[in-house]
């Protein structure tokens, strides 16, 4: 009698389990996820603070690149990211600051934006803190800042001068993309 053991690799497994973003476009309508290295993570709905939160920076960020003739644009969730050039890995950031025209087509942002800015949710916080701050990171995000509202805390991470700093909401954010500028936050 022979005995045959079926030997998988690591890679196998994942591969198995692997998604891709073109599960992500077969969603039904109104479920948000977003996927990465392969796998899905689903999105609560934000409540009324998140919104607001990302209203007050989308206006502030927006007004100062206007008022400045600034080439970047800023685009608020829900706007597809393809961090890199795979099909296992799209994000929704809240705020996407992308300052290379070319990677902004009708589908999204094809590579890392320059500055992403993501509002913490009870349900959000193992992959803002940790998952996406890796991803952001080694995609070549310049910059990447958590906003935590429950502890009315702003993580800023620098990634072109290896920094992180956190600041309370009533501090002035100094924005690491745009020398000289900050932003600052209303409480809600």
């Amino acid at each position: 009698m022979v005995l045959r053991v079926e030997v998988k690799t690591i890679d196998s497994l994942r591969n198995e389990e692997a998604y891709t973003i073109e599960d992500i476009y077969a969603l039904p309508d109104g479920k948000r996820a977003e996927l990465i290295d392969g796998k899905i993570y689903y999105m609560a709905p934000p409540n009324t603070k998140h919104q607001r939160l990302v209203s007050d920076l989308h206006y502030q960020i927006k007004d100062f690149i206007k008022q400045n003739n600034g080439e970047c644009e800023i685009f608020p969730s829900p706007f597809a990211v393809f961090l890199d050039e795979n099909d296992r890995n799209y994000v929704e950031p809240d705020l996407s600051v992308i300052c290379d025209k070319n990677k902004i087509t009708d589908k999204g942002c094809n590579g890392a934006p320059d500055w992403v800015i993501e509002i913490v949710s009870p349900s959000s916080k193992q992959m803002d803190y940790f998952k996406k701050l890796f991803k952001y990171r080694t995609a070549g995000v310049r910059e990447y800042w958590v906003v935590d509202s429950e502890r009315e805390l702003v993580t800023i991470y620098n990634f072109e001068k290896d920094s992180m700093e956190e600041y309370a909401f009533d501090k002035n954010l100094p924005v690491g993309i745009y020398e000289g500028v900050s932003l600052k936050l209303s409480r809600f």
